[in-house]
């Protein structure tokens, strides 16, 4: 009975417990055309041995990104994970379902989210820091409803180098508010200052900036910052917490707030989540911030302590002073990307950031000298690069994936209008060889389409 738990005389008590002599009688309300007039075509039920290898079998279907070499980016990415981070995430005082909403009984899940706070609050060079929030599209939305309630504001400017994906989960969570969303538009892949300045009028709560942007390219984001808030706006960054070793942390150009997606932070790419918002702000905004932030204090008897200062949400606070409806925090994963960065520390931060700046600049310089390729934008990149090619894009994914090589994401499927260009993202587990082989690809693909 693993499958299927109720048996015949468990339905029959429910039924009697309900004053109904039968499944049929239960049904009555609904009317008969509605209803199934014959079983439904499933096939004979399984032991366990013989579904478990059906479910291998399926699952065999999958082509992993372990298994290729994946070139796979857009918000999702394949970074090396030390075996540290698993041996220490999968100990039971952290893998538990249970929510420390007791402080005496859960000392140490509040001190691995203080330090995750105060790790985030450093890369980002930002005041405070939440327990983190679902992912980073849900980190922008609850960026821009703060910034709607902070300025009482109903408008927020946006490029689009900001990442699809993210705007499309602001946009829709956002929608109850009347926030209306601009795009402003790029050159190049970076934003003039002075397009966005000419979008900037009092009714603009908020100017969203990424940084390195969606497609991976490292803008001076200082002097967009410097015009929103002269224009009574809300600067907010969308930052890759990996970029922040070899970036200057938009906390020192005074960014607002800083969201952003920390699966890169420890965290496997495991088929899309769960993965870990990050949400940092400004002092001034920390009563406005969703969620919970987790505190350090002192007993009556002078001990350390930990506990949840701020709780923002509906069940803890009058319904309107709620700022958020965010229920819980990631906080296995924030856990583990707590690990992660206490293992690698600045330095190896730092060390990740250049190795793959280095490994995304060498094989966009390589691939840009094959005829038939350009980078689509030109400047610096961090771990990610649009490349356009001149031939079938499916095709191409075919012949590469044929190679064991996943070449990167279309960006057709953004419907931003970049129909013959990837996405190519290159992290630190890229290593010279698998580079090579990439362009190798990329050149016999080119000769058999002439």
């Amino acid at each position: 009975m693993r499958y299927i738990p109720m048996t015949a005389d468990d339905r029959n008590a429910m039924l009697r417990d309900i004053g109904v002599s039968s499944l049929e009688e239960l049904l009555t309300p609904i009317p008969k055309e509605l209803r199934l007039t014959q079983p439904l075509n499933l096939p004979a039920g399984k032991s366990e041995a013989e579904v478990t290898r059906l479910m291998m079998s399926m699952a065999r279907k999958n082509l992993q990104a372990d298994d290729l070499v994946s070139f796979l980016g857009a918000g999702s990415y394949d970074h090396f994970i030390p075996a540290a981070v698993s041996a220490l995430a999968g100990r039971s005082e952290f893998l538990t379902a249970y929510t420390p909403y007791q402080p005496e009984v859960s000392q140490g899940t509040l001190q691995v989210i203080y330090e995750f706070q105060s790790m985030l609050c450093e890369l980002f060079a930002m005041d405070a820091a939440n327990a983190s929030i679902y992912d980073g599209g849900t980190a922008l939305a609850e960026a821009v409803m703060l910034a709607f309630g902070h300025t009482r504001r109903t408008r927020v400017l946006w490029p689009v180098s900001v990442h699809p994906h993210y705007r499309n989960v602001a946009r829709t969570i956002s929608y109850p508010s009347g926030l209306q969303f601009d795009l402003v538009e790029s050159d190049h892949g970076r934003v003039p200052v002075d397009a966005l300045k000419s979008r900037l009028s009092s009714d603009v709560a908020a100017v969203v900036l990424q940084y390195p942007n969606f497609f991976g390219v490292i803008e001076n984001i200082e002097p967009h910052i410097k015009a929103a808030h002269d224009a009574g706006a809300l600067a907010i960054v969308v930052a890759d917490p990996l970029a922040m070793g070899v970036l200057t942390p938009p906390g020192q150009w005074e960014a607002d707030l800083v969201v952003g997606e920390g699966q890169a932070l420890g965290n496997p790419q495991s088929y899309g989540g769960p993965y870990l918002g990050l949400f940092a702000a400004k002092e001034k905004l920390v009563r406005r911030m969703p969620g919970r932030i987790v505190g350090v204090t002192r007993d009556a008897d002078g001990r350390r302590g930990y506990v949840l200062t701020l709780q923002t949400r509906e069940q803890h606070i009058r319904r309107d002073k709620a700022t958020s409806n965010i229920c819980t925090n990631e906080g296995l994963c924030a856990a583990r990307a707590t690990f992660y960065m206490s293992l690698l520390g600045p330095k190896g931060l730092r060390d990740v950031g250049q190795t793959c700046m280095s490994a995304c600049d060498y094989l966009s310089h390589r691939l840009a000298d094959l005829p038939g390729v350009s980078i689509t934008h030109d400047g610096p990149h961090f771990k990610e690069f649009a490349m356009t090619l001149h031939g079938d894009i499916p095709k191409f994914l075919e012949f590469m994936t044929g190679r064991a090589i996943l070449p990167g994401i279309p960006l057709k499927r953004f419907n931003i209008g970049m129909d013959d260009t990837l996405l190519v993202a290159v992290t630190e587990r890229r290593t010279r060889e698998q580079l090579d082989g990439y362009v190798d690809g990329v050149r016999a693909f080119l000769r058999g389409q002439r």
